[in-house]
């Protein structure tokens, strides 16, 4: 049983440098966002972010640990790539640069899906049902703001392939093309 508590601190602590980490990108991948709710959702994410960190460290405190953050290597490749996202979109459309954003935002979202999923599940295992509570509340979290993201990027996928040029012969096959009167 130590071994999993050692187990569960050491995954705690990964997320709370992944999170602060995050804390750190989220407000610049909402100054970059074109669409407004995508802008809107980066910053009820980066609310959501800051009341993870406080309850990991309420977690950390109910497990009579310190909430030292051990750094985190995977969130910084991919607040990495989150930021040459960034730089990229200013060469793209605003269409394609908001998809490349809610991309890179997915990685992020699915990295801490699995951190916390697995923390909660280590609590449980130790019968840390208050712990389990607290990590279980972020992985919601977490899985809300993927299906959100999901969301917005629909509209302006459809928006995106109206504004595409279609290749030579697309309409007449789809049925879209207008026939002259004669």
């Amino acid at each position: 049983m130590e071994q999993l508590k050692e187990l569960l601190v050491d995954e705690m602590k990964d997320l709370l440098h992944a999170e602060k980490q995050l804390v750190a990108a989220l407000p610049k991948m909402a100054e970059a966002a074109h669409h407004p709710k995508l802008k809107e959702a980066f910053e009820k994410h980066l609310m959501q972010t800051q009341g993870q960190v406080e309850r990991l460290t309420q977690a950390f405190e109910m497990l009579a640990e310190d909430a030292e953050p051990k750094p985190c290597r995977a969130m910084q490749g991919l607040i990495e790539e989150g930021q040459e996202t960034i730089e990229e979109g200013g060469d793209k459309n605003e269409l394609a640069a908001d998809l490349s954003l809610i991309a890179a935002a997915q990685k992020v979202e699915h990295y801490e899906i699995s951190g916390y999923g697995t923390a909660r599940t280590l609590a449980l295992q130790i019968g840390e049902r208050e712990v389990a509570r607290l990590l279980g509340h972020s992985l919601g979290e977490e899985e809300s703001a993927d299906y959100l993201l999901t969301e917005i990027s629909k509209p302006i996928l459809q928006e995106a392939r109206s504004e595409a040029p279609q290749p030579r012969g697309t309409a007449a096959k789809s049925g879209t093309h207008k026939k002259s009167s004669k």
